[in-house]
Order: structure tokens, then sequence, then C-alpha cells
């Protein structure tokens, strides 16, 4: 009995490091699939050609995304309302197709060689746009859309065509990058390591600042020259930026700790609901022992290197359910039943963390909504001001978008900086603060840019009609400003977020959560004003709704910021009951892999 107890145990040994510490060991490659050389690979040089990439990609589909909708107006003579909803529905597939690059690089292709396809995908879209905004036969005739009352021949056909499959081109390509983009470069740094951890925390924060450079070039020199030398110009400089954003991500490939690839990330996911579901009838036991693969919940000896010393992996009483995929069966034997009816603990426990950050995702998605008004609405608020600055000199209206990011460029670093040791002083956290009490703050920041959107626009409007005098276009400057600074704690928040709550093999789906919540406030935006148009056109005196009119001074856009106000006050509420429902599941640090495989004759105490 002895011998064949201690058989046992040896062989649960086995299984464990094997489960845990295979697919550490593929965790990071270089290049050309080889192990990563700690003094050579990884670290901020090589996450540095990343944040090039992310500066060099934001420049070229921030131009054209933030002034897209004056293109779309102006040049391709779409209404005002169905513009703004072909703006925010381009942004919005932008950052859902971000799920399908996360997905693809997790599974199949690995992040440096998703960037590099859909990099060139990204490209091909810009110049399809540049060649289209070139040609004169490719759009409508030339017509004022102001001063022809609707009267303008829409894009139709296959200009339509063109226009639209250049625009999805890139959606396609900057969608598929975005999640890439981050979780290449913070896999850079281990965040099992004290020293890395605190790199990693840096690293969320130069990636902010790379985005903001981005924002702030694109919201200053390229829609300048898109405003005085063409918008086919402007394209063909979105489609240099990403040229240049290409070769920098190439410049860095001798250098990059990547993780491969490890076949579909959904698949152990829907074992553990086919198996619960199976198992449904089954009552959970009370005794942690009878689940399978309880063996592994234990202090771990830095196994293969992938638990830090002292962690632990956590049961948790949430989803209780979905314990009962790991019911075992009476007669206590687990080898005869197939993984859909059979999971261990620590899969179960992994589906109930994704479960989990569902809530703190839903609740971004209005503060995402708040950022498509700032790219369409406030936009042509903008060009009924007066943008004059001197005497021959006028401000883009979509330029009013970099002053946030003009302010950023400065506070970021300063946050870095200052902001973050202070904190870590009393908090003890390597962030300085937790990311869900960072995404907190910039949630109720939010709600502050609407009010000041409605109040100012009420007034623009009073100005016009009241008046017949024309506001300077600064005043709508403060609500992007607050804006701007409640997005440098809710973006970066997030991110963190998502990435150290990531698990192994899944990195760069879970950050793609981050850009999914933007794609939701776009459509998000689409639905609300295609909804108040249609609930306010019975109430509206023959003006078809709040935002119905080409004419800023008809519709009533201050009321439209004031329901956003409202619901963002509503979310924040939400948002913190959902942050005090979450915890921070200990079994994230260390991480575990989804995938727990059971090579065949594999001995990791004989390699031999």
């Amino acid at each position: 009995m002895d011998r064949e107890e201690t058989r046992k145990n040896k062989l649960i040994k086995r299984e464990s490091v094997v489960s845990m510490g295979t697919a550490t060991e593929q965790a990071s490659v270089d290049w050309r699939g080889r192990p990563c050389k700690p003094n050579k690979h990884g670290g901020m040089t090589a996450a540095i050609f990343v944040l090039c990439l992310q500066a060099f990609e934001m420049m070229g589909i921030a131009a054209v995304g933030n002034n897209l909708i004056t293109y779309v107006f102006n040049e391709m003579h779409f209404p005002l309302s169905k513009s703004a909803n072909i703006v925010t529905n381009f942004i919005g597939t932008v950052f859902l197709l971000s799920l399908f690059g996360g997905f693809l690089s997790d599974s199949y292709l690995g992040s440096f060689l998703t960037m590099l396809i859909f990099g060139f995908v990204e490209l091909s879209g810009f110049i399809l746009l540049a060649v289209q905004a070139h040609v004169p036969q490719l759009r409508p005739p030339k017509c004022d859309m102001m001063l022809s009352k609707g009267q303008c021949m829409e894009a139709k056909g296959y200009k339509a065509m063109i226009f639209f499959v250049a625009l999805y081109l890139v959606a396609l390509g900057s969608g598929s990058l975005k999640p890439n983009i981050i979780s290449q470069g913070a896999d850079q740094f281990k965040k099992d390591d004290s020293k890395q951890s605190k790199k990693l925390s840096t690293y969320f924060n130069f990636a902010y600042f790379a985005f903001c450079t981005g924002e702030l070039v694109a919201l200053t020199l390229l829609v300048w020259v898109q405003t005085h030398y063409g918008m086919d110009v402007g394209f063909g400089v979105s489609a240099a930026a990403m040229a240049l954003g290409l070769i920098s991500l190439l410049c860095g490939t001798v250098l990059y700790r990547n993780t491969p690839p490890r076949g579909s990330i959904f698949t152990p996911i829907a074992q553990v609901f086919v198996a619960a579901i199976t198992k449904r009838k089954q009552i959970c036991p009370s005794n942690l022992e009878m689940l399978h693969g309880s063996q592994f919940i234990a202090p771990q000896q830095n196994l293969s290197g992938m638990a830090s010393k002292g962690s632990t992996l956590i049961h948790t009483d949430k989803f209780r359910f979905l314990d009962k995929a790991c019911i075992k069966k009476q007669d206590g034997s687990s080898t005869s039943e197939s993984p859909w009816r059979l999971c261990t603990v620590s899969q179960v426990e992994q589906v109930k963390i994704l479960i989990s950050v569902v809530p703190i995702f839903a609740c971004t998605i209005i503060f995402n909504t708040i950022l498509a008004q700032l790219q369409t609405f406030s936009v042509q608020q903008g060009t009924t001001m007066n943008t004059r600055l001197a005497h021959n000199f006028k401000i883009p209206p979509a330029s009013l978008q970099a002053i946030p990011y003009i302010m950023l460029i400065f506070l970021v670093p300063l946050y870095e900086i200052a902001f973050v040791p202070m904190t870590r002083k009393f908090t003890g956290k390597d962030s300085g603060i937790t990311p869900l009490q960072r995404v907190g703050i910039g949630l109720f920041i939010a709600t502050f840019s609407m009010v000041c959107a409605a109040l100012v626009e009420n007034k623009r409007r009073n100005y016009a009609l009241n008046q017949n005098r024309t506001l300077s276009i600064f005043w709508i400057a403060p609500q992007f400003l607050i804006f701007g600074l409640s997005e440098m704690f809710t973006a970066v928040g997030l991110i963190e977020f998502f990435y150290k709550q990531s698990l192994e093999g899944m990195q760069s789906f879970l950050t793609a959560m981050t850009y999914c919540s933007y794609s939701f406030g776009f459509y998000l935006s689409s639905l609300l004003v295609s909804l108040v148009n249609k609930i306010t056109s019975s109430s509206s005196s023959g003006s078809g709704g709040w935002l119905n009119d080409n004419d800023l001074n008809k519709d009533r856009l201050d009321l439209f910021y004031w329901l956003l106000a409202a619901l963002s006050l509503v979310n924040f509420i939400n948002y913190l009951f959902c942050s005090r429902w979450y915890s921070y599941n200990p079994s994230l640090l260390p991480v575990v892999p989804l995938h727990e495989p059971q090579p065949q004759g594999h001995d990791p105490e004989n390699p031999n």
C-alpha cells in the first residue's frame, strides 16, 4: 500500500510539473522559435520598437477617424446624422475586430506575425482611400452641403463601394493590430518578477504616451495637411506613417520575446460549460479534495518557474455551478472520462475569472459612447463656430481634439514620475493605485465632460439664434480637456486590468476586450442617435428630432449631451457596485495556463 501511495503521489507531481511547466517553457521564444535569453531578449529596449509602431499607427488611423466626418459629409455627401453613424460604425468596427485579431494571435499566428500581416492590410486601405480622394471620377460631383439644402448627389454604386471597401480594410488592419501591439509590448516583461512588474506598469503608461503622441501629431499636423492640401494628401501621409510603423516593428525582430500560439483558446472554456451542464444534476461536494485537479490547489514551490514563491491557486465560491464540471465519478476514477465531461479546478477557476471581468468591461461602454460624440458632433459643433486664431490662420475643427493630448503629453510622464511613486508608498501597489481604482476615477470625471459640452452648446446655440453671434471655437476646448483627463485614468487602467488578469495564452484576446468596449460604445452612440431622433420627432414641431437636421442651430445637441451626462452618472454608480463585487483572484499570480496538456511519454524527472 505504501509503495502504491508513493507511486500515486509521484504521478500527481509529474502531472503538476507537466501541466504547469510545459506552457511556460514554450511561453517565450525568439524569432527563430528558440528559447529566449534574459540578457538578450525582451525588456524596455524591445518594447520601444512596439511603442513606435503604436505611435505611427495611431497617427495614421487617428488622422482618418477624427476628421472622417468632414470627408464623408463634404465629399461623399451623406447627410449629417448618417455621416455621424458611418464614422461611429467604422470606429466601432475597428475595435470590435480587435477580438478577431486577439483570437487569431493567441490561437494560431502569434502577436508578431498577426501585426505584420494586418499592418499591410491597413496600409492597403489607406492607399485606396488616398486614390479615391485624389481621383474626381471616384467621388460625387463637388457640392456645398450647407448651401444646397440636401440637393447634393450622395455617393452611390461603385463610388460608395470603393469608399467602404477602403474604409473597412483600414478597420480590419487596425482592429487586428491594436490588442497585439499592447500584448506584444507587455510580453517583453515578466509578470511574476517584482522588478519586471514595476516596469510593466511603466510600460502601460508609456504605451498611452505613445498613443497620445500619435493622436497629437494626427490632430495637428495631419489634419492641417488634410485641410490645406486636400484629403488625398492627408490619406497619403497616413499611409506613410503606417509604413514607418511597420519598419519599426521589423527592426525589433531579433529582440522580441514572442509567445507562441497555443491552439484554440475557446475549447477549454467550452469544455467547462459542457461538463457543467452535463453534470448539472450533481451536487457540489463540500470537500474540495473530491474535485478533479484539486491537487494543484496548494502552495507551489516555483514549479518550472511558473509560480512565484509562496503563491497559491485559490478555489473561489463564485459561480458554484461551474464546479460541477470537476466532479469525479463516484468510484474516484477520472482516467476514463472525456475532457468534455471532466475538467480540472484550475480550468474552471479560469473560466470564472473570464466571467468576472465582464461587468467591469460593460461599465466602460458609456464612457466610449461619450468619446464618440467628441469625434463626431463636437467636430461639427466646431465648424459652426469662429475658427480664426489670427488674421490668416484658422483652426481646423478636428484639431481641437489635440488639446487634451497636448495636456496629456505632460501629464502622463508626471503621473508616472510623481503620482505613482507617491501613492506606491501608501498603497504598496506597483502601479500606485489599482487598475480598478484608476478606471473608476476616469468614469467619474467623464460625466463632467458631457455637462460642460451641454452648457457650451446651449450657449453657442442661443448666441447664434438670438444674437446672431458666433462663439470662438475655444469654448468647446474644456469638454475635450476634461475627457482627456478621464481617458488617462480609464483607458490605461482598463488595459492594465485586462492584461494583468489575463490567462497564459490569452493575453491578446483579453486585451482586445478593452478595445471591444470602444466598439460597443461607438455602436451604442449610433443606436442612441437613431433612438433619440425617433423618440423626439413626435414632440419636435416639424424638426424631425433633436439630431435630425443638418443644421446644428435647429438641432438640440445640448439636450443630447445632457442625456449622456445622466447616463454617465448612472454608469459610474453601477461601476462602484461592480468593482466592489469583483475580487482579484490570487490564482492569476502566478498565471496558470488555460491549457493543461498531458504529453505522452514525457517524464519531467527523467528528460532523457
